[in-house]
């Protein structure tokens, strides 16, 4: 994906198109600084909102193409409603209809005003905040999901270049951003590409492309590997597809070689039958989602290798499919995990657990990392209960899960949590292994995370459910690229804590 040149300038001297936030009574907001003819800015917008032409309620936008005493090519009027009532969420929906309004039109360089409007629930830093998100939403609107499979789809080239943002420098809050959407688009072209093409060993080269293209280490094990090491959990999910497993692992060091890393586990189930607990054919063909956790293991990487933050790193990916087949395991069989523990499997369809347990197993006797972040689209249930705005996290660490949710508060990437106890951890009980697999319907996903806190106990974990945001249905189906956003901000967050 083509990049933004980002750059900042206090004094305006030429201006291709200009952005400019309107309130809903057509005034300037307070802020807009270091914009030539502002006065005549303000006599425009004024007479538009008293002729009806510009109402500026949120996410609403007009373009003016020369407009008269001014020397601007296109001027972009963008709706942000009223200023005591800006949130988060709609100053958003404004950055992104300027975005939208942008790539309709002919600009090859731009001056966003915008970065200069923040909500009130933000705080005192709100122009990094607005920096970040003006670069992250502008840079997220070249994404175009332009795979072979697409056939004669025209990939989307847009003609702009560059964009100046008039204010003081904040380099490091627009350099997280534009990250973030570059990392968020790899994302977005794993979990949407075909389970035919997106296989696990497509998850294994996209790894290693990211590790020349970055310096990260990578380690890729094979079905024979893991059978060997006793990885029964995981192998049992793959034995029922003729499609080779892979568990795919990243490292970065940009810490110190005595730190302890980072861990993220992704669930990288590429395609999702449900095993013989087949799924209904409904919507079937949203199964290829059911890697979201690995694409966002994957899109992380990707932003850490454009910031190369101060930390260590690692990626740990179980991938594989879930089919059913002769040689597919059955309701009632029990398995044996690399932890040592026994797992009776009465529902084939939680297979995400089941290759997760191993792949948290692994991560910690092969790195001993300091804190785990499993993410994982797990369970149904989850979106059931939070729907499709926010995530859910749990844990066995509260700084860690707290650490995560403002991280996930200041990208609007959020999460929510949820609760872990033994009364939920009784629901696995089995009369013929350690556990089940499953917990019954009543608070699924907390038994799924139960079951994950079971392998879990030795280190500081946190595990995302992300079954509600990983992507979108409908006429505009397609991949979100959260959690992206929220996880490099939380990496982040933790190179200041060295």
């Amino acid at each position: 994906m083509k990049s933004i040149q980002f750059s900042f300038a206090t004094q305006l001297d030429s201006i291709d198109t200009l952005i400019l936030p309107v309130t809903s009574n057509g005034t300037l907001p307070e802020g807009i600084e270091n914009i030539p003819f502002l006065p005549q800015l303000e006599s425009l917008t004024e007479e538009l909102y008293q002729a009806g032409d510009f109402s500026g309620k949120v996410g609403k936008t007009l373009l003016l193409v020369k407009p008269k005493e001014l020397n601007v090519k296109r001027l972009i009027l963008v709706g942000i409603g009223e200023l005591d009532k800006l949130s988060t969420k709609s100053y958003l929906t404004a950055l992104k209809a300027a975005a939208d309004a942008l790539d309709h039109c002919g600009t090859i360089a731009t001056v966003n005003a915008l970065v200069f409007v923040a909500p009130n629930t933000i705080g005192t830093n709100s122009q990094a905040w607005s920096a970040m998100q003006n670069a992250q939403v502008f840079q997220r609107s070249f994404y175009d999901y332009c795979h072979e499979s697409r056939g004669e789809h025209s990939a989307k080239e847009p003609k702009l270049e560059s964009m100046v943002f008039p204010c003081a420098e904040q380099s490091e809050s627009v350099e997280q951003g534009q990250a973030s959407a570059l990392g968020m688009a790899l994302t977005q072209d794993l979990a949407n590409m075909p389970s035919n093409f997106c296989t696990p060993a497509y998850l294994a080269e996209t790894a290693i492309q990211l590790a020349e293209d970055y310096g990260f280490e990578v380690n890729i094990l094979d079905r024979q590997q893991m059978t060997e090491m006793g990885m029964g959990s995981f192998m049992a999910v793959a034995q029922g597809s003729i499609t080779p497993p892979k568990m795919i692992c990243l490292s970065y060091k940009g810490g110190n070689a005595e730190d302890a890393p980072i861990a993220l586990v992704g669930k990288g189930v590429t395609f999702d039958t449900g095993g013989i607990s087949l799924k209904p054919g409904e919507a079937m063909d949203e199964m290829k989602y059911d890697m979201g956790g690995a694409a966002t293991v994957l899109g992380v990487f990707k932003a850490i290798g454009e910031l190369k933050p101060n930390l260590n790193v690692v990626g740990v990916i179980p991938a594989t499919e879930n089919m059913p087949s002769a040689n597919a395991i059955k309701p009632g069989d029990v398995v044996t995990s690399l932890s040592g523990q026994t797992i009776e499997i009465l529902n084939t369809d939680a297979e995400g657990r089941l290759i997760l347990c191993d792949a948290l197993t692994y991560t910690q006797q092969t790195y001993q990392p300091a804190k785990i972040v499993d993410m994982a689209t797990l369970t149904g249930a989850c979106i059931i209960a939070l729907g499709h705005h926010v995530s859910a996290v749990m844990g066995n660490n509260q700084q860690l899960v707290t650490d995560l949710i403002t991280a996930g508060e200041n990208t609007y990437d959020r999460f929510w949590q949820m609760p872990l106890g033994e009364e939920w951890d009784e629901q696995l009980k089995s009369n013929f292994a350690d556990m089940a697999n499953i917990g019954g319907r009543a608070g699924g996903s907390i038994t799924a995370a139960q079951f994950l806190a079971r392998f879990t106990k030795e280190v500081d974990w946190a595990h995302l459910d992300i079954a509600g945001t990983a992507w979108v249905s409908g006429a505009n189906k397609g991949a979100t690229g959260r959690p992206v956003p929220a996880l490099v901000e939380f990496l982040l967050n933790e190179t200041q804590k060295a």
